[in-house]
């Protein structure tokens, strides 16, 4: 999906905003973005609709060895929209976690073995490298924009999106398009991957939702304020 599907509304940036940008970039330390090493490609779909696919590219960085936050954008262009994040973590965090959490969190061996999440422009090596590792991983997502939906701002809640984890999920259509853009086989990477394992306990029964569709709902509660602060809201 190209960022230039969805026109964002707004005017143009500015000669004078670009110059202040040019000097704060030369000035700043921007080091939680410099310190991501790899971008990612794969398909997410909302947790509750597995009929809305949603391409998805992940520029992420390693925490340590055991966990990587990553952002997610329609696209790996410069004019990109930021639609959502990831958190992955490994095998023995997944197994930390308590039961009412597992359910938010997917598993990648499907994504990984069938070719379909892959490095662009990574040589073979040095990514079958990486992706051994992320086939044992779980992954938690929400996506912010419903780019899918046309929608030019990000409009309403942030959703739980997940990952496929069997053939036929995934449209050929979507697959078809981004074999073509990324000059990629996700046969010919099946094939090559099929030596790749997963979690070594296997995927978790209460992964993936535990098999049942996720909706994020907003729910009104009460508020009570501090005692010294009034109850005001505008």
């Amino acid at each position: 999906m190209a960022s230039s599907d969805v026109n964002v509304p707004g005017e143009p940036t500015q000669t004078g905003t670009a110059m202040v940008e040019t000097v704060t970039s030369a000035i700043q330390d921007f080091a939680p973005i410099n310190n991501i090493h790899h971008h990612l490609c794969a398909f997410h779909f909302y947790a509750h609709d597995m009929t809305r696919q949603v391409e998805a590219h992940h520029f992420c960085a390693h925490l340590n060895e055991e966990m990587r936050q990553c952002l997610i954008y329609d696209s790996p262009e410069a004019d990109a929209r930021l639609i959502g994040i990831e958190y992955i973590i490994s095998e023995n965090l997944f197994l930390t976690l308590p039961d009412k959490e597992k359910p938010l969190w997917h598993s990648h061996e499907y994504e990984v073995k069938s070719g379909i999440l892959f490095m662009p422009g990574v040589p073979h090596a040095l990514q079958y490298r990486e992706l051994e590792k992320v086939c044992k991983t779980y992954g938690k997502v929400f996506h912010f924009w419903q780019v899918d939906k046309g929608d030019s701002l990000p409009l309403g809640l942030p959703q739980v999106m997940m990952a496929f984890t069997r053939d036929g999920q995934v449209s050929d259509h979507l697959l078809g398009d981004v074999e073509k853009r990324f000059d990629v086989s996700f046969k010919e990477e099946r094939e090559k991957r099929a030596y790749m394992k997963g979690p070594d306990h296997g995927i978790h029964p209460l992964a993936n939702g535990a098999g049942k569709g996720l909706v994020t709902k907003l729910r009104e509660v009460d508020c009570p304020p501090p005692d010294s602060v009034p109850r005001f809201f505008f």
